[in-house]
C-alpha cells in the first residue's frame, strides 16, 4: 500500500462520498480542524490518570471523527450520511449535556478567568477546547454559506461542537482538581 496518491498535488483533496475541493476550501478547514482537535485530545489523554475520564476523552475523539465525516461530505451527498457514524445526531449532543451536568456536579467551577497550565492534562484539554472552538467557528461559516444544508431536519454538527467545547472546559477543571481552591485557601 502506498501512502501517497499524488492526486492532491494540484492543491485539491477528495471528499467523503466523492467530489474534490481546494485544500484551502472552508469545508477542508473545518474538517481539518476537527482532525486537529482529535490529536489535541489525544495529547491530553496521555496525561490523564483517571481511567474513566481517559475513556470519555477517547469516546469524544471517536465522535469527532463523526463530525469530521459530516463536514467532509458535499451537500449533494449528505443523503448518504449514516446517523451516529458519519452524521452527528441530537442524541450525541444530549450525551454531551449529560456528561457536562455530571462533571459540573463533581467539580468546583471557577468564577474567574482560567489561565491554563495547572496540570499537563488540563492544559492539553484547554488547548483542545480552543481547537474545537475554531472548528465550531469554521462550521458556522459553512452553515451560513449553505454548505451543510441537508434538505430536512436540523443540522446537529454546530450544536455538537458547541457542547463539546463546553464539556472539554468542564473536564479540564475536573482534571486540575482542587488546585485553585488549594492556592486561594
Amino acid at each position: 500500500m502506498r501512502i501517497y496518491t499524488r492526486r492532491g498535488d494540484d492543491g485539491t483533496t477528495g471528499l467523503l462520498y466523492g467530489g474534490r475541493v481546494d485544500k484551502s476550501d472552508q469545508r477542508t478547514e473545518a474538517y481539518g480542524t476537527t482532525d486537529e482537535a482529535v490529536a489535541a485530545l489525544g495529547m491530553a489523554r496521555v496525561f490523564i490518570a483517571d481511567s474513566i475520564l481517559a475513556d470519555l476523552v477517547l469516546r469524544l475523539q471517536r465522535e469527532l471523527f463523526v463530525a469530521g465525516a459530516e463536514l467532509a461530505t458535499a451537500a449533494e451527498n449528505r443523503h448518504k450520511l449514516t446517523p451516529g457514524h458519519t452524521k452527528v445526531t441530537a442524541e450525541m449532543v444530549d450525551g454531551l449535556e449529560v456528561a457536562i451536568d455530571g462533571y459540573v456536579g463533581r467539580t468546583h467551577m471557577p468564577e474567574e478567568f482560567i489561565v491554563p497550565g495547572e496540570s499537563r492534562g488540563s492544559a492539553f484539554l484547554d488547548y483542545a477546547r480552543t481547537v474545537i472552538r475554531r472548528a465550531e467557528r469554521q462550521t458556522v461559516a459553512m452553515d451560513r454559506a449553505g454548505m451543510l444544508a441537508d434538505g430536512g431536519g436540523e443540522n446537529q454538527v454546530v450544536r455538537y461542537l458547541n457542547r463539546l467545547a463546553d464539556l472539554i472546559f468542564v473536564l479540564a477543571r475536573y482534571e486540575e482538581g482542587d488546585f485553585r481552591t488549594l492556592r486561594s485557601g
